[in-house]
C-alpha cells in the first residue's frame, strides 16, 4: 500500500487541527508538531487516529534550532518506522543522510504566533518582532530548508516519489494592520519564502503553495471575536461570516492531493471574499 505522510506544524489546535482533521479523512498518516508536552495533546491525536491512521507528535518550537532538529529528526523516525520498505530499520534510517521515503511526503507550515502585546507601529519592541519573525520567518524557512533536501534526496533516489510544501500565511501578507506590524511583516515575508522554494524545487518536481486565510475562528482570534462579529456583519467580507479551520483544512488536502499540479507558487485564498477590491 502507499504510505502518505504528512506533517503539519502546529497542528494539535485552531487553523492546525483543521487541516489535520480533513487529512485523516483522507487516509494521510500525520505528524503533529507543537510545543506542548506529549500528554496535553493526548486528545487531539487520538480524534486524528479514530480515521484508522497513524499519528506522531513530534514536539518542539520551530522558532529555535533545537526546536526544528527536533521536529526533523522525530518526523524522520515517524517516517522510517510508518514506510514499509523500511520497517524495522527505522532508528538506523533515521540517523542516515537520506529521507526513508514514503509514496508521498507533504510538509504544511502552519505554526506561527502572534505578537505578545499589540503595539502601535511607533512603540513596537525589538522583542516582539524578533520574537514573531523568529517564529512565523526565520523558523519557517530553516524547517523548510531541511525537509525540502530530503524531498529532493528521495526524488533522485525514487522519481515516482511526490513531495510538496504547503505554507499558510494570511491575509495580513497585504492587508495593513498597524497594531502588529511585525505580524505582517513576517507573513509578506513567508508569501515571498513560497515563491521561492517553488521556483527552486519546481525544476524537482516538487510544487509549493501558499494558502491565505481571512478572519478564522481560533483560539488565536477569540480576543477579537466581537470586533469582527461587528465588521462581517457590516460586509467585511464577501461571504457573510467567519471563516473557520475545516474551510482552510479543504483547500490543503485538496493540494495535497495533487488537484493543482501544474500551480506552483500560487496562493490560494480562504477569505470569503474579504480581499476583493469593493467600491
Amino acid at each position: 500500500m502507499a504510505t502518505k505522510i504528512a506533517l503539519v506544524t502546529g497542528g494539535s489546535r485552531g487553523i492546525g487541527f483543521g487541516i489535520a482533521e480533513k487529512l485523516a479523512a483522507e487516509k494521510w498518516d500525520l505528524v503533529i508538531n507543537g510545543v506542548r508536552p506529549a500528554d496535553a495533546v493526548t486528545a487531539p491525536l487520538e480524534a486524528l487516529r479514530k480515521y484508522g491512521v497513524r499519528v506522531g507528535y513530534a514536539r518542539g518550537d520551530i522558532g529555535s534550532v533545537e526546536g526544528r532538529n527536533a521536529i526533523h529528526a522525530a518526523t524522520r523516525g515517524f517516517i522510517a518506522a510508518w514506510s514499509s520498505e523500511l520497517g524495522a530499520r527505522s532508528s538506523e534510517s533515521a540517523q542516515s543522510s537520506k529521507l526513508p521515503a514514503p509514496s508521498s511526503f507533504v510538509l504544511i507550515n502552519n505554526a506561527g504566533v502572534a505578537p505578545k502585546v499589540r503595539a502601535g507601529l511607533l512603540e513596537t519592541s525589538e522583542e516582539s518582532f524578533d520574537f514573531v519573525m523568529g517564529t512565523n520567518l526565520r523558523g519557517v524557512f530553516f524547517l523548510t530548508q531541511a525537509f525540502a533536501r530530503d524531498m529532493v534526496a528521495a526524488k533522485k533516489a525514487d522519481p515516482a516519489f511526490s513531495g510538496a510544501i504547503i505554507n499558510i500565511t494570511s491575509i495580513s501578507a497585504t492587508v495593513v494592520s498597524i497594531n502588529r506590524g511585525e505580524y505582517c511583516i513576517a507573513k509578506a515575508g513567508l508569501s515571498m519564502l513560497s515563491q521561492l522554494f517553488a521556483t527552486r524545487l519546481g525544476p524537482d518536481g516538487i510544487p509549493v503553495y501558499e494558502v491565505r486565510p481571512g478572519v478564522i475562528k481560533t483560539d488565536m482570534t477569540a480576543g477579537v471575536t466581537e470586533k469582527y462579529d461587528k465588521l462581517i456583519a457590516g460586509g467585511l467580507c464577501v461571504q457573510p461570516r467567519w471563516g473557520y479551520p475545516e474551510d482552510v483544512g479543504k483547500a490543503v488536502a485538496s493540494l495535497a492531493r495533487g488537484d493543482m499540479p501544474f500551480s506552483t507558487g500560487q496562493v490560494i485564498m480562504v477569505d470569503g471574499g474579504l480581499t476583493i477590491p469593493r467600491l
